[in-house]
């Protein structure tokens, strides 16, 4: 069975439902079209769910944690040891997804998909596929088998927690490293050999690491020449664990029609991989910030969204989607809880 077969069950999102949302909403006791944007989403949620009062919480925040063997080059500020400590301080409540993924009170989880070390701490989900990615500067990042078990790592994760309640999902990772792998899947996604204006400073490196950053991205992409047709290649020659969880968690939200908010530049590059392995999927995404990083643009137009906000963020870990949730829950309250023209006993207009 091939990967596109796999994962082929995604609906279509209801067209009529969304012509039966926006046409609600013109009831509205305001001004045609004054509320904009939450008017598009709340016809874009209805469509997604099939329910002309869609709700979106509690969302399900999913957090993928796995170290990137490319690492050892000196590409990031961190040393690959913060990624575990990061998965600590996220079962200690104290990391930023924690901390916006309260305020918005969301059900949260961490899984181990690949971090370089053991975490034996109660509260992480072991699924690790294995003990990081290789060098990619050197060797493929993975095997095409260990892909696979990676995206249904994601698909099975996204499936528990919508089985838990989530009515929309928020992706986030934890990974040192995983920009300039980001990077290299962007440019190979996309057809490109030259990475100059896709890369950013991730955890924040000199400009001595950015350009050795930006090398070895170039070289590794002449090397191991992934085929950009082939999402599952790009990911097995240069990608990430966490990038195949999130791309397989987005492919069960868009299966269950549970809305996808997706986070900033990592998290988009999964939403290319998910899109690339079924179109449809891409329905189910709303986009929910735009990245500093500058290689978010390009992947924004390639996955043919525009972000609800933009605030110079770019932690990673799903805080900008958590942050923007808000936005969407506005939309869902507005065409639940706003009066009709009718149920109010306003005049409308003439």
């Amino acid at each position: 069975m091939t990967i596109e077969t796999k994962y082929s069950n995604i609906p279509s999102i209801d067209a009529e439902m969304g012509k039966k949302v926006f046409n609600y909403i013109q009831t509205l006791t305001k001004p045609v079209g004054s509320l904009g944007r939450l008017e598009e989403l709340a016809v874009q949620l209805g469509e997604i769910t099939s329910n002309p009062f869609p709700t979106v919480t509690p969302p399900g925040i999913l957090v993928f944690a796995a170290d990137h063997g490319v690492a050892v080059e000196g590409v990031s500020a961190y040393p690959k040891e913060v990624t575990a400590q990061m998965v600590l301080n996220f079962l200690g409540g104290g990391a930023g997804i924690n901390v916006f993924g309260r305020q918005i009170g969301a059900i949260q989880r961490v899984i181990d998909i690949g971090v370089a070390s053991d975490i034996e701490e109660p509260g992480v989900i072991q699924k690790k596929v294995r003990y990081g990615t290789g060098n990619f500067l050197v060797e493929e990042a993975m095997t095409r088998n260990e892909v696979e078990q990676a995206l249904e790592i994601g698909f099975s994760q996204c499936e528990e927690v919508i089985q838990e309640g989530a009515k929309c999902i928020i992706l986030g990772e934890l990974g040192i490293g995983n920009t300039t792998t980001s990077s290299a899947m962007l440019a190979a996604l996309n057809g490109v050999d030259s990475v100059g204006d896709l890369i950013g400073r991730g955890t924040g490196i000199s400009d001595e690491k950015l350009l050795l950053k930006q090398q070895v991205i170039e070289k590794a992409l002449a090397e191991r020449k992934p085929n950009p047709s082939d999402p599952i290649d790009v990911l097995s020659k240069v990608g990430g664990l966490e990038i195949a969880g999130m791309a397989g968690a987005m492919l069960a939200a868009a299966q269950n029609r549970v809305p996808i908010l997706v986070d900033g530049f990592i998290s988009t590059i999964s939403a290319l991989v998910a899109k690339a392995i079924n179109p449809a999927a891409g329905d189910y995404m709303i986009v929910g910030h735009r990245s500093a990083e500058p290689g978010h643009l390009l992947a924004l137009q390639l996955l043919e969204k525009q972000p609800l906000i933009d605030l110079g963020m770019r932690l990673g870990e799903g805080t900008g989607a958590a942050v923007a949730f808000p936005i969407l829950q506005s939309a869902t309250l507005m065409i639940k809880e706003m009066a009709t023209f009718e149920s109010a006993g306003v005049s409308s207009k003439e």
